[in-house]
């Protein structure tokens, strides 16, 4: 039996978008032929099986991960095998075409992009919320140009001076996400070290900090300091961001980022804990308001034009 009509309904506004969602539509279009097995009755091994494939790719495709969207006549046979209806099949083939424009993100040299960052950066381009924690530095989508450069020399001490600027830039254009009209919702809460330690320069963080102090006064956008003198804070030792999208039957996914990787889960039980960890840091965090102020107070006391 196929799934009811207005669950693929749903997702048509998703072909309208003007700038591509590759991450976002693969997710989409892999929830959506996972419900219609469902639908069908058949388990992911059999589907698999009748259709020979191997477990392994139909559960790539219903994941919807891989740089590349599924191929169309794989998709083409699933929907047959499904039964699916000639409406659902429409708008998921149109979701599909879709799903294989590149995003901006996508131009750029894979070697600034490694496959878990492209996810990553596909998933916040899509995402209705993001939550982040922060122990080390700003949250990349709230840098500075001057703070960003910094942060790369800081960490590829021997790159480049190109490869250094095209990664100033792949994070200052990621950055422009916020001042988008379908900006999504940024609550972030970081360690009040990230505010002391000094990157670049004392002017470097001034700039930084009075960012910081300018992006809290959009709408969206959440900004909360966890004080070093909270000495028993539930704090994660690596950055944690939760990424949540609205309305389209996708699961949460929690990004642990690593030196070299980084880790996404996307099971309820698992994403639960992180959401649980990052409500207690924000019941342990100065409130935003405070917070603005404390970041106020660092500018004058630590980075003031001598």
């Amino acid at each position: 039996m196929s799934a009811e009509p207005h669950r693929v309904s749903r997702l048509e506004p998703y072909l309208d978008r003007s700038e591509p969602a590759p991450t976002l539509l693969k997710m989409l279009i892999g929830v959506q032929l996972a419900g219609f097995r469902e639908d069908a009755g058949m388990s992911q091994d059999q589907a698999a099986r009748v259709l020979g494939f191997s477990a392994a790719k139909l559960s790539r495709i219903e994941s919807g991960k891989g740089r590349r969207p599924p191929a169309e006549a794989d998709v083409r046979r699933l929907l047959r095998l499904y039964n699916t209806g000639e409406y659902e099949c429409a708008v998921m083939l149109k979701l599909l075409r879709r799903a294989g424009e590149p995003g901006w993100w996508q131009r750029y040299d894979k070697r600034l992009m490694p496959e878990w960052f492209d996810r990553l950066v596909g998933l916040q381009e899509a995402a209705a919320a993001i939550r982040t924690f922060e122990i080390q530095y700003v949250p990349g989508l709230l840098q500075t140009p001057a703070y960003v450069r910094a942060v790369v020399e800081r960490g590829l001490p021997n790159a480049p001076a190109g490869e250094v600027q095209r990664r100033v830039e792949l994070r200052n254009r990621r950055a422009q996400l916020l001042t988008r009209p379908d900006a999504p919702q940024l609550w972030a809460v970081l360690d009040e070290s990230v505010l002391l330690r000094v990157l670049g320069s004392r002017d470097v963080m001034r700039e930084q900090l009075e960012h910081l102090v300018r992006m809290t006064r959009l709408p969206h956008v959440t900004v909360q300091i966890v004080p070093l003198d909270v000495t028993d804070a539930c704090a994660p030792n690596t950055p944690l961001t939760y990424l949540r999208f609205g309305g389209s039957d996708l699961p949460d996914v929690v990004y642990l980022e690593h030196i070299r990787s980084a880790t996404f889960l996307e099971d309820r039980d698992e994403t639960e804990e992180y959401r649980i960890v990052l409500d207690r840091l924000a019941d342990e965090a100065l409130t935003p308001q405070e917070s603005v102020e404390l970041v106020r107070r660092t500018i004058e006391e630590r980075y003031a034009p001598s």
